[in-house]
Formats: C-alpha cells, structure tokens, sequence
C-alpha cells in the first residue's frame, strides 16, 4: 500500500526539493572547511573568531529589512535571489586572495544569500504540507539538506586525507581553494534549478518590524536560543582545532557524522512535534544542553587530553541533534499565525531576534575565551539554555480558532494541540 504523502499536489515542490538538495551539498563543502581555513590559512585566533562571527551574522540581524526592501517580490523570488547571492559568495572565496577583510566580506555575502533564504525555506516547507503534517515537512525538508551535507563533509574529510597520504600538506590553500570551486559549482546548479520555478504571483507584503503581543515567548525563544547557538556554532570547532588538535578531514568527518544525524532523525522529531507537541520537545531539548554544555567546557580537566577528545567530540555531535528541535518554534509560530504572510513576517522578524543576541554574544565570547577560558564560556551557554527551557515551560498551547483562519498560503489549519 502506498504511503500518504506528507505534500500538496503543489507546483514547484520538484524544483524547490531539488535546491534544497544543491544548497545542502554546496554548504557542506563550505562548511567542511570553514573554520580549518580561517584558523590554518587566514590565520584568525579565538578572538579575531568572535569578530569574524560578528560581521557574518549581521545580514541576520538586518534580515527584516533586507526582506521588506524585497517586500513587491513573491516568495519564491525571494528564493531565487537568496540562492543566487550565496552563489556569489563563495565566487568571491574562490576566486579572491585569503586576506582576512576579503575572506570576511565575502563570508558576509554567502551570509546574506543563506539568511534570505532561511525564512522563506520554512515557510514554503509548510506551504507545500498538508495541514496536518507541518512538522514532518520541516522535517523532510531538514533530512535532504543535512542528505547534502553528509556528502559534502565527507568529500572534504576525503580530500583532505588524500593529501595528507600524498605528503601534499593538510594547511596550503590549493586543497581549500578545490574545495570552494566545487561548492561554487553546485550552488550554479542551484541556482539554475531555482530559476525553472514560476513565480506564482503571490506578494507577501513584509512589516518592516513585525511586533506582536501574541509573539512575545517566540521572541524571547529566539533570544536565548540565538546566544547559546551562537557560542556552539562559533566556538564549538574552533575548540577542537586550537585547543585538541583537529585537522580538516577530522572537522569534516565530525560535521558529516552531525548531519547523518540530522538527517536520520529530522523526519523523527518533526513527528514528535506533531504528536507530542513542541512544548514538550522546546524543554527536553535545553535541558539536555546543559549537559552537553558542561562537558564541552570542563572535559580537559576532567580526563586525559586523548580521553576529552572523544568526549568532546561526542559532545559535539549531541549538540547537533538538539539543535534540529528548533523546528518546533516554527510549529508554535504558525499555530499563532493567521496567514502565510503573518507567518513569513513573523519568522523573518525572529530570525532578526535571534541575530540581535548572536552578534553580541559572538564578540563577548570570544573576549570570554581569551580572558578566562572555555569552562566560563560554555557554562554561560548552559545558563541561557535553561532559561531557554523556563520560557519554552510557560507556553500556553492556543486554545483559539486563530491557527484555523489562515487564508490560501498556509498548507491548511492545525486544530489546537491537546
């Protein structure tokens, strides 16, 4: 018997998967080598990391804007034009030298391309689902991305161990630089694939600040999930380079682990959230970084440095599957939501929340790294998570037709979950 499908009969969703797919393997490249290449060729310390950080993550924080400037633009523009600044991103990274104001500007622009495109990929995941099956698009959607990334990490460990065995060298450019061609090529692709989508005629008109009362615990949400995000994606690599050691091929292979995972388990916990709720996966999930927190931070002076190597690393790989509950706070949004363009505007807003903290809190912890260490660094990060884990606690489940009203763009409404 054939399974159901999660999916609309919608147009666009071959094209739309598709990108998905290209993007993912384009940013597993990049991603495989990022920090390796900023440590290794551009030569940037745990504090120069922070600054970095800080301006990669502020087309985050100007997203709002940036999207309402776009405001006359249907979604699935959008998604083309974020594709296709990504694109020029890493042309920039390839084609360019490895001074470090070059590399950080065009880090930005491939910033910028995935941020415009962050908001608008869920948001069209939930167009594309059937009213009842929101979380198991998301889901789906996250599983082939994190699908791309594992080949792409893996291509990167690869690589990089090949030229290890051919006494090539791990730390010249010339691996790094094949690297970001490859990633350029697939993100051609995607942005050619982008382009066969119509544009469906649908104008989302954009607040330029969209501030809700009814909103209130999502923004805090974003806030706290944001600062301790933040301290793992930044920090978190570049502890396993400067303080254990790693070389690229490892980095890559740890990432490819991470997004296998990701990819296993993304399906799974969009359908917990359908089932079980997001409130429930919201506290579980901060309650287990605390944890994860705790041993990133203290495991060299707890074991033998071998021994907190692989516990750091295991570590590292938790931290990723808890962060795929974040879906859930989409879930919570669009349960508030009373149409696709409130929906898009309030998580583009969101997705502004979050950066507002995580460009403070990547320049703070870079100063916190070299003034008194990674125990003090990664214990703040415990600390935002459970305040995370109080807020997401005090969430009351909508008990209103509000979520049922959503008009045409939304894949249909969620009774309110019991």
């Amino acid at each position: 018997m054939k399974k159901p499908s999660i999916y609309l009969p919608q147009e666009g969703l071959k094209a739309f998967l598709a990108v998905i797919l290209f993007a993912g393997l384009a940013h597993g490249l990049y991603k495989g080598v990022q920090d390796n290449y900023l440590a290794e060729i551009v030569k940037i310390n745990e504090f120069e990391r922070g600054i970095v950080e800080f301006f990669r993550e502020l087309p985050g924080l100007m997203l709002v804007f940036i999207l309402a400037w776009m405001y006359r633009f249907s979604e699935t523009k959008v998604f083309k034009i974020g594709t296709a600044v990504t694109l020029v991103g890493l042309l920039g990274l390839l084609a360019m030298g490895s001074a470090k104001w070059m590399v950080i500007l065009f880090m930005v622009i491939y910033s910028l391309g995935e941020h415009i495109v962050m908001p608008i990929k869920s948001s069209m995941s939930l167009y594309f689902a059937k009213e009842e099956s929101g979380g198991a698009s998301l889901g789906m959607t996250s599983a082939i991305s994190h699908g791309g990334n594992i080949i792409g990490y893996v291509i990167v460990s690869v690589l990089f161990i090949v030229l290890s065995k051919l006494g090539l060298g791990t730390n010249t450019v010339t691996g790094f630089k094949a690297i970001f061609a490859f990633a350029a090529l697939l993100m051609v692709l995607a942005t050619i694939l982008s382009l066969t989508m119509k544009d469906q005629g649908r104008t989302v008109n954009r607040s330029r600040l969209y501030i809700r009362k009814k909103y209130t615990k999502y923004y805090m949400l974003e806030i706290f999930y944001g600062a301790r995000k933040q301290i793992f994606m930044t920090f978190a690599p570049y502890v396993l380079i400067l303080v254990y050691g790693a070389d690229t091929s490892v980095i890559a292979m740890l990432l490819a682990v991470c997004a296998l995972f990701g990819m296993l388990l993304s399906p799974a916990i969009g359908y917990i959230v359908d089932r079980i709720g997001y409130k429930i996966v919201m506290v579980t999930d901060t309650l287990i970084l605390v944890v994860v927190c705790f041993f990133y931070g203290f495991a060299h002076r707890l074991f033998p440095m071998h021994i907190a190597f692989i516990v750091v690393c295991v570590n590292f790989v938790l931290d990723s599957i808890i962060s795929l509950a974040s879906m859930a706070t989409n879930v919570y949004v669009r349960d508030l939501s009373e149409s696709r363009e409130e929906l898009t505007a309030t998580l583009s807003t969101g997705i502004s929340v979050n950066h507002l903290i995580s460009i403070l809190i990547a320049l703070l912890g870079g100063w916190i790294w070299q003034a008194v260490g990674i125990e003090i660094l990664f214990s703040l990060s415990a600390v935002l998570g459970i305040i995370n884990s109080i807020f997401a606690a005090t969430i009351k489940k909508p008990q209103t037709l509000e979520g049922m009203l959503r008009s045409g763009g939304i894949a249909g409404a969620k009774s309110p979950q019991t």
